[in-house]
Formats: C-alpha cells, sequence, structure tokens
C-alpha cells in the first residue's frame, strides 16, 4: 500500500526540514496521548511513596529511604533496649519522652460503637474522609507502656468512683475513658447515667454508672478549677464576675473522696475568656483589677496544689494533674478563620517547638516544680502531655463537629481545640492507666515491705 501523499516521510526529510517541523509541535496542546503518560507518570511516582510509607510503618527499610520515616517504625533494634514500664527496671523511665508510631491495631474502639460521644467528637461519622489519626501510638523511648486493658481496668475499678474535672478538654477525656472501658462491656445499657441527664451539650456534672462493676465514671464542669462567683458589693461597674483565687470551686466537696482524681485546666486562662468579658480576680474581699491573667493562673494552681495537701487523703486517692493540650490552629483563631482541617499527619519532629512558649504549660510547670522538692509531690502524679500532644496536629475535630447532618462547618469556624475520638485523648489515658497500675504495684511491694519483721521497728528509727 502506498503511502498518503500529504503525510510526510520523515526519514527521507532533510535535517534543516525536520527541525523546522520539531520546532512547530504544540507539545502543550490536550491530547489523549499526553495527557495518558501525565497520568501514568504519577501513579508510578505516587506508588514509589506508597512503598516508602509502609516499609516505614512496618519496619522494614529499602535502600535510601528516608531517614526521617525510621522512628516510625514500632519493632526491629530499636525495642531491644527498652525495658517494660511495670517491670523492675521500669521505675525511671520518662513515659512522656517517645514518639509516635504508626500501629495498625489501633483505634482501641470504634466511635459508632460507642453511644458516650459527644456529636461534635465524632470526626469519622461526621464526614471526615481519613482514618489516619486514628493508627498512631504512643512509644516511650527507653520502655513499653502496657497495652490498655480493659477487662483489667474495670475489676481494678470494682466498686470505686473515677472523677474528672476541668474544662471541655477535660471533657474529652472523659468520654474517650468512658469508651475505652465500656469496649469490654457488650450490654451498654448497664451504662447509665444516674440522674438520667443527656450526654450532650451538659454543662454541670455528669455521674455514668458501670452497673455490673458497681463503679462510676464522672465529669464535674469547672474549667478554672477555682470558684467563679458574682463580684463582692461595691466592685467596679465592669466587674462582672470575678474568680476567687484563694478557694476551689463549688463541687469540690464533691471530688475529695474519689479513688482516681484527674485533674486540667489553662484553655479559660486567657484574657478573651475572663478580663475582656468581665471577669476580675479575687483575693479575700478584694477584686485585683490590675492583675494579670499569667499572675492569676499561678496563683489558682498554687490553691489547687494546696487543696490536695490539705484535702484530699492520698491512702485512698490517686490524683492526676493533665498539663496544658496545645491547639494548631493557622492563620488565625477559632473565631476569625485559624484552621487546621488539612492535617492528616502528626509532626514528625521530636522538638519542633519549645514547650515555654506556652504560657500555661510554662506556669503550672513552675508551681508543679516547686512542689516536687517537698513531700507534697507524693501525693498527685503529673500527666505531662504538652510536648507529645503539641505534635498531633492532625487529630483535631476541625470541620468535623457540627454532627452527620451540618457537618463539615465553615471553613472560617473549624475547631482546632478539641479532638477527633478515637484518637489523642485515648493516649492520654493509655499514659493514666499506665501510671495507675505502676502506682498499685508500687504500694502493694511498700506494704508487703512494710509488713516484714524488723521494718516498722527500722522505720521508726528513721522518723
Amino acid at each position: 500500500m502506498s503511502k498518503d501523499p500529504s503525510e510526510p516521510d520523515l526519514e527521507a526529510m532533510p535535517f534543516s526540514d525536520a527541525f523546522k517541523k520539531f520546532k512547530r509541535l504544540k507539545f502543550f496542546e490536550p491530547s489523549l496521548g499526553v495527557l495518558g503518560f501525565f497520568f501514568v507518570s504519577v501513579c508510578v511516582i505516587l506508588c514509589f511513596f506508597y512503598l516508602d510509607y509502609r516499609a516505614a510503618a512496618k519496619g522494614f527499610r529499602f535502600s535510601g529511604q528516608s531517614e526521617r520515616y525510621m522512628w516510625l517504625q514500632s519493632n526491629g533494634s530499636s525495642k531491644d533496649f527498652r525495658v517494660e514500664f511495670l517491670g523492675e527496671e521500669g521505675g525511671e523511665c520518662d513515659v512522656f519522652d517517645g514518639d509516635w508510631v504508626w500501629d495498625e491495631s489501633y483505634p482501641l474502639y470504634q466511635s459508632n460503637e460507642c453511644p458516650f460521644l459527644d456529636e461534635g467528637f465524632r470526626c469519622s461519622e461526621n464526614g471526615r474522609p481519613d482514618l489516619f489519626y486514628t493508627k498512631w501510638r504512643w512509644q516511650p523511648r527507653y520502655c513499653n507502656l502496657p497495652r490498655f486493658d480493659a477487662k483489667l481496668m474495670l475489676e481494678k475499678l470494682r466498686d470505686k468512683r473515677v472523677v474528672f474535672v476541668g474544662d471541655s478538654i477535660g471533657r474529652n477525656q472523659w468520654e474517650s475513658f468512658l469508651c475505652m472501658l465500656s469496649s469490654a462491656i457488650p450490654n451498654k445499657d448497664s451504662i447509665y447515667e444516674v440522674n438520667g441527664n443527656p450526654i450532650t451539650k451538659h454543662k454541670g456534672f455528669l455521674v455514668f454508672k458501670l452497673k455490673d462493676y458497681n463503679c462510676t465514671v464522672e465529669y464535674y464542669r469547672a474549667p478554672f478549677l477555682v470558684l467563679q462567683r458574682r463580684p463582692p458589693s461595691g466592685a467596679s461597674q465592669k466587674v462582672r464576675t470575678t474568680l476567687r483565687l484563694d478557694q476551689m470551686d463549688w463541687n469540690s466537696g464533691k471530688w475529695r473522696d474519689a479513688d482516681m482524681l484527674v485533674f486540667n485546666t489553662g484553655h479559660w486562662w486567657n484574657y478573651e475568656k475572663t478580663i475582656r468579658g468581665g471577669c476580675y480576680f479575687q483575693e479575700g474581699a478584694e477584686v485585683k483589677m490590675e492583675m494579670s491573667v499569667e499572675d492569676a493562673y499561678h496563683r489558682s494552681i498554687e490553691t489547687v496544689v494546696r487543696w490536695i495537701d490539705t484535702v484530699v487523703n492520698p491512702n485512698r486517692t490517686q490524683v492526676f494533674f493533665r498539663t496544658y493540650a496545645p491547639v494548631h490552629f493557622r492563620g488565625g483563631d477559632w473565631k476569625n478563620g485559624g484552621n487546621c482541617h488539612l492535617e492528616t499527619l502528626p509532626e514528625l519532629a521530636s522538638s519542633f517547638v519549645p514547650t515555654e512558649s506556652w504560657s500555661q504549660y510554662r506556669i503550672a510547670n513552675s508551681v508543679l516544680s516547686a512542689f516536687s522538692n517537698t513531700s507534697k509531690a507524693m501525693k498527685f502524679n503529673v500527666l505531662n502531655v504538652t510536648q507529645l500532644t503539641a505534635r498531633r496536629k492532625d487529630g483535631h475535630s476541625s470541620l468535623y463537629y457540627l454532627g452527620p447532618k451540618l457537618s463539615p462547618a465553615s471553613i472560617r469556624r473549624q475547631d482546632c481545640s478539641h479532638w477527633c475520638l478515637p484518637g489523642v485523648p485515648d493516649t492520654w489515658n493509655e499514659l493514666l492507666y499506665a501510671l495507675f497500675l505502676k502506682h498499685e504495684r508500687t504500694s502493694t511491694l511498700n506494704a508487703s515491705t512494710n509488713s516484714m519483721p524488723g521494718m516498722s521497728w527500722n522505720n521508726s528509727l528513721l522518723q
């Protein structure tokens, strides 16, 4: 068959003519060939990224693998030097120093299987498209945490009270704890609020009873921990309410006899939530009109620690103070366009922001550190979650907090303070669980040691 005369014969064409033809080609003119080549190239590149990611997550290493993914390994040689936190050698391990590692066995529960969650924390049910934020486990650098065992914890809490006190981030942790425990209870109807109150948008206190274990898991809303009340007579007209920095919240009498007591505060200690809204600070009968928020917060933490020292019985109650959980608004705050909805992975760097940059953490840490040099430090544990939580910019509710019908929210009204569940607060509770078991084992060991013949006599010599 002869060639079409209109079709150029490139083999017979002189080089100069071929070059002119080449220059006239329109490379960016849409065509199936170009689009197909582009699509295949993108797929190949994505495959390489996927293989690198999977290898890092599973602990394998390919030649040339990026070093920044190596710390994601949960297996391998790094495990050889780690001790068990609950073992004899784990006493000196700092469980708050470590890394986030990918773990396919997580999460510990599913939100659609837990009826004890606010709609605002059910991110996946509210339309969040990824589940990466549920797959990260906290791995201490030099020891291994015990995996949370809901059945074991329920037995430990039989006939006991667990009380969470604080702001809405503390409520986040309380609901996480309820879900973690309820994962081992098939009959969810055996868990109920003793006063019949709904869990959603409740501003007072909620007491959930786990009937099969005769224990309660309670939440008391007290964002400042100290008492907020009307101003004294004669106060300035600018003063709508005051925070009594020298008195605990009204409900503190209900907390004191708990078997486990978990405090948190910090998110309301800012100008917007206090002075701008007419809430000033009071000590005794005097309203301190010139006192800064930072100084007031410092005084309030001192009041909390004194209350623990003088009112709480350490032989009955384990007290935990959870440190500030950072927010992750970018480009603004909650009311003017701050966002976090594009974050899908944790911060991989171990020290990307110094903790001193959070005034709430710095102030509380200074007070708690001062008491750590006295015997009072034995009366409470510090859940120092600030730094590990700071890396989890991916874990917030962001656009997915309005419920399944109304989410996603406006891109300018995001929630980068609260956390999706399951998610980051589960890790706080895993650390709580580990410290609880450690304290119990240490107490049992000390009791058995003191009961040995001659030990009471030796102790009396030291007094």
